[in-house]
């Protein structure tokens, strides 16, 4: 299942009335469960699992970047999508980026925003170090585990 496909379905569940969806192939596992106002998305890519939890629409939602290993040509650490969605480098048009290249960042420190089925997930570094390059365009589409930024490690 192709990530545009996953991401439309993810929008057809949040605009209906279902309280609870569970879809599995042999690529993937999704489920999504709605308990009140507040629905929880839990995405599994076999076999690593990925949960997000929701909160109302255009609310942030704090999670994790996920940091790999150091790149294989060189001394650089990749940041890495924990979710698929849309990605955003300010929390606004009008905002400031929330990082740029030659930025110091530290771990905590929000570094993008991903949205995902209509809500707004601002991503935190795990990291401390210096940003080298910005992978991802504005406003485009990104999948799990996507290089979003590269970073030269403190």
């Amino acid at each position: 299942m192709e990530s545009k496909e996953i991401q439309k379905l993810l929008d057809f569940i949040a605009h209906s009335p279902l309280d609870e969806v569970s879809i599995e192939t042999s690529e993937i596992k999704l489920a999504v469960k709605r308990y009140g106002n507040q629905p929880v998305v839990q995405h599994v890519a076999a076999p690593q699992i990925v949960s997000q939890p929701a909160q109302a629409v255009a609310q942030a939602v704090v999670a994790p970047v996920a940091a790999a290993a150091p790149a294989k040509s060189d001394n650089y650490i990749q940041v890495k999508s924990p979710m698929i969605g849309t990605f955003y480098r300010a929390a606004n048009a009008d905002a400031e980026n929330f990082v740029e290249v030659g930025s110091e960042i530290k771990k905590g420190q929000p570094v993008c925003i991903i949205e995902a089925m209509k809500l707004f997930n601002e991503i935190e570094s795990e990291i401390e170090g210096k940003i080298v390059k910005v992978m991802v365009e504005n406003a485009t589409p990104v999948e799990f585990d996507q290089v979003l930024f590269l970073v030269e490690p403190n």
